[in-house]
C-alpha cells in the first residue's frame, strides 16, 4: 500500500500558471502522478503542460475526478486556495506555500478538520509514495520503493536521509514532510497513526528540529500506541537559544524546545536517536534485523 498518495491519486494544482506551480507540474508530470487540473483565477482555458486550467477549484471538479490538491498560491491568498479546495470536497490537500500567517493557519486547520479533509502543511515538500506518486517538490530520483515510513519537519534533512537510505538499498513506502511552521495540518502523530496502520511500512524515521513540544508528544505517543520500530533524528543540537533557525517553528522558548529535551525524550521511551542522518542508515538495519528475529 502506502498512505496519502498512491496510483490512484488525481491531482489539481492551485496556483499552476505560476513559476513555482508550472515547473513542478512538469516534475509532477515527469515522475508519473496523473496531474488532471489546474487553478488559476482569470486563467480558465488555457493549459499547462497539457493539464487544462480552471478559474476555480468547484469548476475543476465539475470536469475531473480530481481527489487531492496541492497549493502553489502566495502567502496572501494560501489560506482562500485552502477553504477554497475544502468548500469543494478535496479530501487531501497539500499547502507548499510557506510565510502564511500562524493566526490564519490557526483558522484554516480549524475549518479543514472540522470539514473532514486533510491538510499537508504549510510550508512543507509534500508526499512522495516512491514509484506511485508524487505530490510536492522533493527530487523524485533519490526515492526508492520499498517499507520504511519517513515523516518529517524539515524537507532538505529528509532528502539526506532518503538519499542514503536510497543508496543502502532500504526503499520507503511513503515520504512526508509534514512542514516547519508553529501551526500545521497534520502533526507527527497524525502520520504516525497511519503508518501504523500501513500494511507496506515496516519501520517508521521521524526527523524533527528545534522548537515547540511537538516531538515530545510524539515519542509519548509512539511508546503508548505504536508496535512498529520507530527510529528518530532530531536536528538543531548546536542552535543558540532564542534565534529561529530555518522554519518559523525552529525557535527555543523559555527553555524549551531544544534538541537535547527532545533527544532525551525518545530515549527515555526506549526509542533510538540517531546522531546523524547517514547513521539513520545502521540504525534501520538494526531495527530490521531485530523484528525478523521476533
Amino acid at each position: 500500500m502506502s498512505i496519502l498518495v498512491d496510483s490512484n491519486t488525481r491531482l489539481l494544482v492551485q496556483g499552476i500558471t505560476g513559476r513555482e506551480g508550472s515547473f513542478h507540474t512538469r516534475q509532477m508530470l515527469d515522475y508519473g502522478t496523473k496531474v488532471i487540473a489546474g487553478v488559476t483565477p482569470g486563467k480558465g482555458g488555457q493549459q499547462v503542460e497539457g493539464v487544462p486550467v480552471y478559474d476555480t477549484v468547484k469548476e475543476a471538479l465539475g470536469d475531473t475526478a480530481a481527489n487531492t490538491s496541492i497549493i502553489y498560491v502566495p502567502a496572501r491568498f494560501a489560506t482562500e486556495a485552502i477553504y477554497e479546495a475544502t468548500d469543494a470536497g478535496i479530501k487531501l490537500i497539500v499547502c507548499i506555500t510557506e510565510g502564511i500567517p500562524t493566526l490564519d493557519m490557526v483558522k484554516a486547520c480549524y475549518y479543514v478538520k472540522q470539514k473532514g479533509s486533510k491538510l499537508i502543511g504549510p510550508n512543507c515538500a509534500g508526499v512522495i509514495s516512491p514509484g506511485k506518486a508524487k505530490v510536492g517538490i522533493m527530487p523524485g530520483s533519490i526515492h526508492k520503493e520499498g517499507n520504511l515510513g519517513v515523516v518529517s519537519r524539515s524537507g532538505t534533512l529528509t532528502y539526506e536521509v532518503v538519499y542514503n537510505l536510497t543508496k543502502n538499498d532500504f526503499g520507503q513506502s511513503t515520504c512526508v514532510s509534514i512542514g516547519g511552521d508553529p501551526v500545521i495540518g497534520s502533526s507527527f502523530m497524525d502520520i504516525l497513526e497511519l503508518f501504523e496502520e500501513d500494511s507496506q511500512t515496516k519501520a517508521i524515521i521521524l526527523i524533527g528540529e528545534i522548537g515547540g513540544t511537538d516531538e515530545e508528544e510524539a515519542a509519548k505517543f509512539i511508546h503508548s500506541k505504536m508496535r512498529k520500530p520507530v527510529i528518530a533524528l532530531i536536528a538543531g543540537k548546536t542552535a543558540p537559544p532564542g534565534k529561529r533557525m530555518g522554519h518559523a517553528g525552529a525557535i527555543i522558548s523559555g527553555g524549551t524546545g531544544t534538541a537535547e529535551e527532545k533527544i532525551k525524550t525518545f530515549q527515555k521511551f526506549s526509542i533510538p536517536v540517531a546522531e546523524s542522518p547517514l547513521q539513520v542508515v545502521d540504525l534501520v538495519s538494526a531495527v530490521l534485523d531485530e523484528r525478523d528475529k521476533t
